[in-house]
């Protein structure tokens, strides 16, 4: 099978870009179905480290820095626009449709991440495949769907639905669930322990951070903070700024847990599946994608209640640490993950033929 794989006009496909949870997928997705074998094409930067078959430059460091200034994914939050009609899409979606149409033979694959701001794309193309095949956001368009987990496949089933009524969510038999996938080189294993909680992420309302500081300062434990935004003004907090792959991967193997207490219908939530690979329980909500990936009491907590909370905080080093990480490593490794892709892909070609009907 044939790939083209485009990235955001903002980063790089490389590891340096690990702010960037989209970027990365799509970094990862390059390489797992270049080792499979099959060829892929990666629209992107000037800088790229995936493997893939052949990488294609569609925009310039120099264009990023007039679109997007010195926007530093490790000192600040994405700036990235979501208007299809600004420069930075326009003009990477017409170089990637150039250049797709110098590469594109019969029944390739189109594979997106940027939903309705990289549709022309698709549109240029209706002779082939278009997947967005890591869905946590809205803006979908795609005829064909990779969504991050059930919560957030229902979650968009639901809001498209304008017909009021019990039986006018439809699913789409050729849509798919398939989770995040990760390099486990990158989540070292500890059952050492050291004594502080983690919240890594966005400082932004929504993720929760308030609900990690406050279950801290009620039992009395230390929080070290990560990520882009305001430093949060706490005693129990330690502001840590945004680490590299390197350095998160220290901090979450050591952490007592890890907080991901979304407060919005998290798709995935990727730091939480990466706290697990490190062997390290998680604090989170009990909606969205964590009612799928947490086994309450084993890998971690699903909370509704600040005692609930409070009580996960003080039961965390209760659990089995290598049963954690065993378990996320055969949930989101790259090795699990790459075939349940190349199946999915192998469903989709059979609508170049008998499709639904295909023996």
């Amino acid at each position: 099978m044939r790939f083209h794989v485009v990235n955001f006009p903002n980063t790089q496909t490389t590891k340096h870009y690990q702010p960037c949870a989209y970027t990365q997928k799509i970094r990862r997705f390059a390489g797992m179905m270049t080792g499979l074998g099959h060829e892929v094409f990666l629209y992107g930067g000037e800088e790229n480290d995936a493997p893939c078959t052949e990488f294609v430059t569609i925009v310039s460091k120099a264009e990023q820095a007039e679109w997007f200034g010195g926007n530093d994914l490790y000192r600040e939050l994405n700036n990235l626009t979501w208007n299809p009609y600004d420069p930075h899409w326009t003009t990477t979606n017409e170089r990637a449709i150039t250049e797709i149409a110098k590469r594109k033979q019969d029944r390739d694959f189109i594979c997106v991440l940027g939903g309705t701001c990289q549709q022309p794309i698709a549109q240029t193309f209706p002779e082939l495949m278009t997947v967005e095949f890591g869905i946590g956001y809205s803006g979908v368009f795609a005829n064909y769907r990779v969504f991050e987990s059930y919560a957030w496949m229902h979650a968009v089933y639901g809001s498209r639905t304008t017909v009021p009524g019990v039986m006018s969510a439809r699913g789409q038999f050729y849509d798919a669930v398939i989770p995040n996938y990760y390099e486990l080189e990158d989540f070292p294993f500890s059952d050492e322990k050291d004594d502080y909680f983690l919240f890594m992420g966005r400082l932004v309302e929504a993720k929760g951070i308030q609900v990690a500081i406050d279950t801290c300062a009620r039992v009395g434990a230390k929080l070290i903070v990560a990520g882009a935004g305001t430093a949060p003004s706490s005693e129990v907090a330690e502001y840590v700024g945004v680490v590299d792959h390197v350095r998160r991967g220290e901090l979450m193997s050591r952490a007592r847990g890890v907080f991901v207490p979304s407060l919005y219908l998290e798709p995935f939530g990727g730091v939480h599946a990466e706290a697990m690979l490190c062997g390290t329980p998680v604090i989170t909500t009990d909606w969205g994608v964590f009612t799928e990936t947490v086994r309450h009491g084993v890998h971690g907590f699903r909370c509704r209640t600040l005692r609930e909370f409070c009580a996960a905080a003080d039961a965390v080093d209760k659990l089995d640490y290598r049963e954690i990480r065993d378990y996320a490593v055969s949930k989101f490794s790259t090795e699990v993950v790459a075939p349940q892709y190349e199946t999915y892909f192998e469903r989709l070609t059979t609508l170049w033929g008998e499709g639904w009907y295909a023996a």
